[in-house]
C-alpha cells in the first residue's frame, strides 16, 4: 500500500466523511482552481482603484494640484479656449471635468485626429498649461480595464465576468465544507487552530479566513456583476423592461431632441429621424457610449436626445459657461462632467456620480436654448436602479469615506489571502503528475439543493450555465473512476 492511501485510509476524515462532503469539496476545488489567479489580481487592482482620490493626485501632482490664488478664476469658456490652442488641429473638446475646488486643475478631454482621447490640463486662475495626459494611458484607467477586463476587450471582459460567477460557487461550497460538524462547535470553527503545523495549520487558517468574509464577499461579488459586458447589460435591460431600473421613457417612450430656435415643428420632427454623422449623436446611442468618465448604472441604457442640424442662420450654441451657470442655480456646482455637443445635433449632457446615490444626477441641456429637455434624479429610478446605486457606491469604497474604503480593502485583499492559502494546500496535497482532485465518492448522496442551486445560477447567468455543464461533461469523461477515499 502507498504512502498517500496509508494516509487517506487512517484520517479520521476520511474513514467516515459526510455523505456529499467530497463532493462540494470536488466542486469547491474546480471553482477555486479557475478563480485563483484571477481573485489576486481582482483584489490587488480593486483595492488601488478604490483608492483613486488619494492615489492619483500623488502620481500628476504637476497636472492635477494647483496652488489656490486670491484672484477670481477664469470662466470655462476662456479655459476651453486655452486647451483647444494646446491640441493639434483636428481635436474635438468631448468632456469638461467641472470643479470648484481652489486646489484642482481644470481638465477637458480631447478626442484627437487618429482617435485617442487626451486630457488637457490648466491652471484655473490664469490659464496656464499643466499638461496632458493620455486618457486610456493614464494610471487608474489601466488599472480599472485591468480590473474589468484584464486589458483583453471582450473576451477579458467574459473571463472576468465568469471569474466573478465561479467565485459564487467558491463561496457557497467553502461555506458548506466549513460547517462544524459532529462535535466541532461553532466557536472553535471561527477560530483558527494556531497548534497545528504544515497543510493542517493552512487549511485551519484558509477556512477561518473564508467563513469571516462569506458574507463580504458574496456582496463584493453580488455587487460588481451588474456591471458586466455581457450578464451586467441584459439584466440591465431587464430591469428596465419591467419598470425597475432606468427611469421611465428611457428607452424611446419620450421623444427628447433639442430644437433649433425658428425652426418649423415639422422640419423639426422630420430632421430628428435622419442618421446622423456625430459622434455623440448616432441613432441608439445611450449614456454608456458617451465620452463620461463614470455615469451612474441606472441611466447607461437612457437614450441621448438630439437636436436637428442648426438650418437657421445666426443661431448659435450656447457657451460652455452658461451651462455651468445653469448648473450652479440647480444646485450642483463640484464634481460633475459635462459631455459637449460635437455636432449641430448635440446636446450638453451633465452627468453627477457623487459618493451618495441619492444625489446622483444626469442632465440633458439644449444646446441653443439651455432648456432642461430631461432632469434625471434618484427619485426617478427604479427599485433595482436603487438598490444598485447603493451597491456600486459600498463596492467602490465611496458611501462612507475612508472606513469604506479600508473595509474593502480589507475585503479584497482577504479574497487574495483565500486564494493564496487555497493554493498552498493544493500544492502541498497535490500528487505528482496529477491535477490533484479530490476523488469522487462512490455513492454520493442525491444532494438536490446544491443540484438546483447549480441550476438556478446557470439559468440566472448562462454564460457561467455553460461553463458548469463543460466542468460537469470533463469530470465525468476524464476522470470517471472514483478514487480513493483522500484526507481533505
Amino acid at each position: 500500500m502507498s504512502t498517500a492511501e496509508t494516509v487517506a485510509r487512517t484520517t479520521p476524515a476520511a474513514t467516515n466523511p459526510q455523505r456529499g462532503y467530497r463532493t462540494l469539496w470536488r466542486w469547491h476545488f474546480y471553482a477555486g482552481l479557475f478563480v485563483m489567479p484571477f481573485l489576486v489580481i481582482l483584489a490587488i487592482t480593486g483595492t488601488i482603484y478604490c483608492f483613486q482620490p488619494q492615489i492619483e493626485p500623488l502620481l500628476y501632482p504637476h497636472r492635477l494640484v494647483v496652488t489656490p490664488a486670491t484672484s477670481p478664476r477664469l470662466g470655462e469658456d476662456a479655459l476651453l479656449a486655452s486647451a483647444r490652442a494646446a491640441m493639434p488641429p483636428g481635436a474635438v473638446p468631448t468632456t469638461a471635468r467641472i470643479s470648484s475646488r481652489a486646489d484642482r486643475s481644470a481638465e477637458f478631454i480631447f478626442r484627437l485626429p487618429d482617435g485617442h482621447k487626451e486630457s488637457v490640463y490648466l491652471n484655473p486662475y490664469d490659464g496656464a498649461l499643466l499638461g496632458t495626459l493620455d486618457v486610456d494611458s493614464r494610471f487608474m484607467q489601466i488599472d480599472r480595464m485591468i480590473h474589468r477586463k484584464l486589458l483583453l476587450g471582450k473576451p477579458g471582459e467574459l473571463l472576468m465576468e465568469l471569474v466573478a460567477c465561479w467565485t459564487l460557487v467558491m463561496i457557497g461550497t467553502g461555506v458548506a465544507l466549513w460547517w462544524p460538524r459532529e462535535k466541532a462547535s461553532l466557536r472553535s470553527a471561527l477560530a483558527p487552530d494556531l497548534t497545528r503545523r504544515g497543510r493542517p495549520l493552512w487549511k485551519s487558517v484558509h477556512a477561518t479566513l473564508g467563513i469571516w468574509l462569506a458574507l463580504g464577499a458574496f456582496a463584493f461579488v453580488a455587487t460588481g456583476l451588474p456591471w458586466t459586458g455581457s450578464w451586467g447589460k441584459q439584466f440591465k435591460a431587464l430591469a428596465t423592461s419591467v419598470k425597475l431600473g432606468s427611469p421611465p421613457g428611457s428607452w424611446g417612450g419620450l421623444p427628447l431632441h433639442s430644437k433649433v430656435p425658428g425652426q418649423p415643428a415639422a422640419a423639426d420632427a422630420a430632421a430628428s429621424h435622419e442618421t446622423s454623422h456625430g459622434m455623440d449623436s448616432m441613432p441608439g446611442m445611450t449614456m454608456d457610449d458617451m465620452p463620461l468618465p463614470q455615469v451612474p448604472w441606472a441611466v447607461g441604457a437612457v437614450h441621448v436626445p438630439n437636436s436637428p442640424d442648426a438650418g437657421v442662420p445666426g443661431v448659435k450654441p450656447l457657451p460652455l459657461a452658461h451651462v455651468v451657470g445653469q448648473m450652479r442655480a440647480a444646485g450642483l456646482a463640484d464634481g460633475y462632467d459635462i459631455a459637449l455637443p460635437t455636432s449641430p445635433q448635440g446636446v450638453y449632457t451633465v452627468s453627477y456620480f457623487p459618493a451618495d446615490p441619492k444625489l446622483e444626477r444626469t442632465v440633458y441641456i439644449d444646446q441653443y436654448s439651455g432648456a432642461v429637455l430631461k432632469d434625471i434624479r434618484y427619485g426617478d429610478y427604479g427599485a433595482v436602479g436603487k438598490a444598485i446605486s447603493y451597491g456600486t457606491s459600498l463596492h467602490m469604497g465611496r458611501y462612507f469615506g475612508v472606513p469604506n474604503q479600508i473595509i474593502c480593502a480589507a475585503l479584497s485583499l482577504g479574497l487574495a489571502a483565500l486564494a493564496i492559502t487555497g493554493f498552498v494546500m493544493w500544492w502541498k496535497r497535490r500528487p505528482i503528475g496529477t491535477l490533484g482532485a479530490p476523488s469522487r465518492e462512490r455513492a454520493a448522496p442525491p444532494m438536490r439543493a446544491w443540484i438546483a442551486a447549480l441550476v438556478v445560477l446557470g439559468i440566472v447567468f448562462p454564460l457561467m450555465g455553460l461553463t458548469i455543464v463543460a466542468v460537469w461533461l470533463v469530470d465525468r469523461m476524464l476522470f470517471r473512476r472514483a478514487g480513493p477515499l483522500a484526507a481533505s
